[in-house]
């Protein structure tokens, strides 16, 4: 009787949720799947506080839920997907956290992002980082952490607090507080990181005074990074292969692995990305519209760092969950109640500002074109179409940047809506394709750990991607001069949400 073919075990620790999903290594099909919930807190406006601790237990549930019926020797391993840019300190002698996770979404730093504006320290951190100073990224709650926890820094230099983000909290408590470490493209995230030549960059660490001790090790995305103790029914010693920040793993799941293929990924908030050729110079290719970070860095198949093109949208699920939460129903009613047009009606979920292309924090969000004919249908329609409008926003920027995107990958939750789908291509003016599979994170980290433990190769990633079947299809239908018109009335009313009048939609 021939072995029962090992298993991956992919852990995608999200916003809302943590879930867990089982492959068969043989066919990378999923053999079950689990998912744990996840609260946040909004203490004051602007601000989005999760529990460390709760992350964790969110963890140990998805995955014990996920093999109750499997025998968990058969996992060779362990691939991570995770939210990023969110940041945590704890001590390094307990593991016990100070204060809450800041969240991504989370704006408290807003007033000390914009005193580093007007210092100008944004071509510095542009350069070095290829990202835009913006408070979404960890830099800056790196600091609020240690002003509150750490002022005169002391603890921190001597090493005993520990700065990081979800990635590397959740290495630590895989390992048992093994090792302080942090995967590669999570840390192109914090602002903290060079991108060439890949590590922590003095300047930056002295601009937002993080002292280097309280830092993680950066690793590759294959690392090695410490096994697994202490996560039952997981036997200890069971390797972590891979580690990807939540937006890489989906791309590395669509099997995106040469520039040119663009995904979008509906969750919380978007993510549009695409890889992009190693950068020229410092912050090349970024340009003022779209970030550049590292993707991932594969050292196990002996390959260079892959680099990307990305645009990010704080608020796309979320506007849906808002505005369901606000009309007293759930997220399916919601949908099911969108009118098919939204009659002049213009939802700008600008909560906690603009992120790409127009990287605005002051922008505020806007409800307009209201009439007294509309309704919750017409509601609906507009939050939907903010998703969509946004994600159509981004995708032309990174026309500008590297050449028309024919295609759109689509991934996350959200993509399982096909009128939303249909939607996005009528908005764009390009196809859309979307796998069978919408859980592309998850995926991503199983596929890199199968490849870096040797079970497969990105060849039949390839295959599987192309055979036929393995994604639905979307045409554009709108013809291009009605696309036009509502595209310039959106931009309207992204003017207005910006402070200022149509004319001002165009991004830096």
């Amino acid at each position: 009787m021939a072995a029962a073919a090992p298993l991956l075990l992919a852990l995608d620790q999200g916003t809302s949720a943590t879930k867990a999903v089982l492959l068969d290594a043989a066919t990378r099909e999923p053999v079950a799947a689990a998912s744990a919930p996840l609260a946040a807190a909004h203490p004051r406006p602007g601000w989005v506080e999760q529990s460390a601790e709760e992350v964790w237990q969110s963890v140990c549930a998805a995955v014990r839920d996920c093999l109750a019926g499997h025998d968990p020797r058969r996992v060779a391993g362990l691939g991570l997907s995770t939210q990023r840019e969110s940041m945590l300190l704890w001590e390094r002698a307990t593991g016990r956290p100070l204060g809450p996770l800041l969240g991504w979404q989370d704006r408290r730093t807003a007033r000390a992002c914009a005193d580093l504006l007007r210092e100008g320290a944004q071509e510095l951190v542009r350069a070095r980082t290829g990202l835009p100073l913006d408070p979404m990224f960890s830099a800056l709650k790196a600091q609020w952490l240690l002003d509150a926890h750490d002022p005169g820094r002391h603890r921190a230099r001597r090493g005993e607090l520990c700065l990081g983000t979800v990635d590397s909290w959740l290495l630590w408590r895989l390992g048992g507080g093994a090792a302080h470490v942090i995967e590669a493209g999570n840390a192109s995230r914090t602002q903290l990181f060079r991108l060439r030549p890949g590590d922590w960059d003095e300047e930056l660490l002295g601009l937002f005074r993080v002292p280097r001790a309280a830092l993680p090790r950066v690793l590759p995305s294959t690392g090695p990074f410490p096994a697994v103790r202490g996560l039952p029914p997981l036997p200890d010693g069971t390797p972590v292969a891979a580690v990807l920040g939540d937006s890489h793993a989906a791309l590395f799941g669509h099997g995106a692995f040469a520039p040119g293929a663009v995904k979008a990924t509906y969750g919380t908030g978007s993510s549009v990305m695409g890889l992009a050729g190693a950068p020229a110079g410092e912050g090349a290719g970024a340009g003022g519209e779209l970030c550049l970070t590292l993707a991932w860095h594969d050292a196990a198949a002996g390959e260079e760092p892959a680099y990307a093109l990305e645009g990010n949208i704080r608020s796309s699920g979320a506007t849906l969950r808002w505005l369901a939460g606000v009309l007293g129903l759930s997220e399916a009613e919601l949908a099911e109640r969108a009118a098919p047009d939204a009659e002049g009606v213009h939802l700008v979920p600008a909560f906690g500002g603009l992120a790409a292309p127009w990287w605005d924090s002051a922008a505020t969000g806007l409800l307009s074109g209201l009439t007294l004919g509309t309704g919750v249908p017409q509601l609906a329609r507009a939050a939907l179409e903010s998703i969509a409008f946004q994600v159509a926003d981004v995708v032309a920027a990174v026309d500008r940047a590297a050449g028309r995107v024919e295609v759109i990958l689509a991934d996350g939750g959200a993509s399982a809506n096909s009128a939303l789908m249909q939607l996005q291509a009528d908005l764009s003016g390009r196809a859309v394709r979307r796998p069978a599979d919408a859980g592309l994170s998850a995926r991503g980290a199983a596929h890199l750990a199968g490849c870096a433990l040797g079970l497969f190769g990105r060849a039949e990633l390839a295959a599987a991607r192309d055979a036929p079947g393995s994604a639905a299809g979307f045409a554009p239908r709108l013809p291009a001069a009605e696309r036009e018109r509502r595209l310039r009335d959106w931009h309207g009313a992204v003017a207005r949400a910006r402070g200022g009048a149509p004319g001002r939609e165009r991004a830096p």
